[in-house]
């Protein structure tokens, strides 16, 4: 409001100048009015500037506090929940939409400040000078937001449901898109990689339009009708005839004239930022789902166990997603310390669940699985992984350097113990042939296959150590020459250990201590190789689909 004064002053210079000229003392008002016009333009000014700084202030102490927050959430929520979520889902929460806030917390609030206070400031002015005058200059307003009005009640709720969640898909895709790349260079499939992509943009293009095009002509009519020329115009004409009917002088039309026009940009202002704030609705209602996703529960202190040996047993366990689509059901299972217990079955028979559950990626919907006589769901978080470590089918590096990654579990290791865990894994010749060695960062100047990345999640296990180790496929990623390095450093790694190991090749569990079948998301069958491919069931037709006959017939060869 401050800021407006010196507009108010110059109304009141052109009446001193035209009624008050070579009158005494008028000099010397006009001095003063422009010096009270300057100090109050500087002191609206320096608050303008506090209030941006204060709101900047503000807003950097709440990104800051949501990113560590999601963080937060995120490092506490089931390993699970990740293989169900798209990387874009996450990313457009803690980036774009934390984004989007910024919008709303630093600028929302200071520029409906200004814009308010300007209207409010010019609305009293003119009321105060001439109310028939103010009524006049007005007039074009209501208009404008009864036509606003109109096109905001036009676009419903589910148009700008369609809009957010293209946003969101394309989002998605174009991550997706971009991780893929060099497999669609590798198979020249460019025009069906790029298909999901296209799909998201058309997608994208029809909710952008049906929720645009109900809005253009009406807001190109509102904003026309609040132009400051077509307020001038108003203020010219009515003033015209408030002067020919003797109603005000001519110079009383000159603070009207200055003023009224000046509304319709904070007018316009206004209806802008209305956009961010739904747009900063959306966003803050992505983050605080995300802020809300269910946590993997932690035991409570006085509730805590600690596993006493390394036996591993599932109690009529079950497991369904959702808590609708059931997975597992009542799995009886013992892994007796220091040997090798191999899980196998056809694609979605529920190998790799089993294996998630013994590693807490979440919790089972029924029964328990206990480590040495504890319950997974009551041993801490840190003391569990020091107990059970794992090789996945899914390779997972962070950007780091190749060392960091290796010791990624544990981060107080010595260089000797990195290099030695390294050496273990058959992997310290490829890392030292790297530009900078241990140093190297992967993704930059580490360039790794799939099968020397496994070896790097290898590595990282055997710096753990763990007591329990599970192998979820862990060749799966390796080319021939990469999958016979893998299987020594896995012989190396397993002793005295107890592991479970989900296989697709049978041949690479033969001489397991158990075997055990899976089918449908229950336990058909277990037991030794020769065992079961003597008792002819799921084992043997898994066997013999495999192309492995010749091997059946001598097994159960008398």
């Amino acid at each position: 409001m401050l800021t407006l004064a010196p507009l108010a002053g110059m109304a009141q210079i052109a009446k001193i100048a035209i009624n008050g000229a070579g009158t005494e003392g008028a000099p010397g008002g006009i001095w003063l009015i422009a010096l009270a016009s300057l100090a109050c333009l500087f002191l609206g000014l320096a608050l303008i500037a506090a209030g941006e700084l204060a709101a900047h202030l503000a807003d950097n102490r709440l990104t800051h506090g949501l990113r560590r927050a999601l963080v937060e959430r995120l490092s506490r929520v089931p390993l699970g929940w990740f293989s169900s979520r798209a990387s874009g889902e996450v990313k457009q929460a803690m980036q774009d939409d934390i984004g989007t806030l910024h919008e709303l917390t630093a600028h929302y609030y200071t520029t409906l400040g200004r814009a308010g206070g300007a209207i409010l400031f010019s609305v009293v002015y003119m009321l105060v000078v001439d109310w028939r005058m103010a009524i006049a200059s007005l007039l074009p307003f209501p208009f404008y937001y009864l036509i606003f009005g109109a096109a905001k009640k036009a676009i419903s709720e589910e148009r700008m449901t369609q809009f957010v969640t293209g946003q969101a898909r394309i989002n998605n895709a174009v991550i997706e898109f971009v991780n893929g790349i060099p497999v669609v260079k590798a198979f020249g499939v460019s025009g069906k990689a790029h298909g999901a992509y296209r799909e998201a943009v058309d997608a994208f293009t029809k909710a952008f339009l049906s929720f645009t095009q109900p809005l253009v002509a009406p807001l190109a009519n509102a904003n026309a009708i609040i132009a400051p020329v077509t307020v001038l115009g108003v203020v010219l004409a009515f003033g015209t005839l408030f002067v020919s009917l003797g109603w005000i002088a001519p110079v009383d039309v000159l603070p009207f004239a200055l003023i009224a026009p000046g509304i319709s940009g904070p007018l316009m202002l206004l209806g802008f930022i209305s956009h961010g704030v739904a747009n900063g609705t959306a966003a803050a209602q992505r983050v605080q789902a995300l802020l809300e996703t269910e946590r993997l529960e932690q035991p409570a202190p006085g509730t805590l166990q600690v596993p006493a040996g390394t036996e591993v047993r599932f109690e009529n366990v079950g497991y369904a997603y959702d808590g609708q689509n059931a997975v597992l059901s009542s799995i009886d299972l013992t892994l007796a310390p220091g040997t090798v217990t191999a899980v196998v079955g056809a694609s979605g028979a529920g190998k790799s669940t089993l294996a998630r559950l013994l590693l807490r990626f979440f919790d089972p919907t029924e029964g328990r699985i206990l480590l040495g006589g504890a319950d997974l769901r009551l041993i801490e978080t840190s003391q569990l992984y020091r107990s059970i470590g794992f090789v996945l089918q899914d390779v997972r590096l962070v950007n780091a350097s190749v060392y960091d990654n290796i010791a990624l579990g544990r981060p107080c290791a010595s260089r000797q113990q990195v290099e030695a865990a390294a050496q273990a894994a058959s992997i310290h010749e490829r890392i030292l042939a790297l530009p900078r060695g241990y140093d190297s960062v992967v993704g930059e100047d580490a360039k790794l296959s799939g099968g020397e990345e496994q070896r790097i999640c290898i590595a990282r296990a055997v710096l753990l150590d763990p007591p329990v180790l599970v192998l979820d496929e862990a060749t799966s990623a390796a080319d021939a020459e990469n999958e016979a390095a893998i299987q020594k450093a896995l012989s190396r790694m397993a002793r005295g250990r107890t592991l479970l190991v989900v296989a697709h090749r049978l041949d690479t569990i033969m001489h397991a201590d158990r075997i055990v079948v899976m089918e449908d998301g229950a336990v058909r069958e277990q037991g030794t190789h020769a065992q079961l491919l003597s008792a002819g069931g799921a084992y043997a037709r898994l066997w013999q689909s495999g192309g492995y006959a010749d091997a059946v017939q001598e097994a159960v060869a008398p």
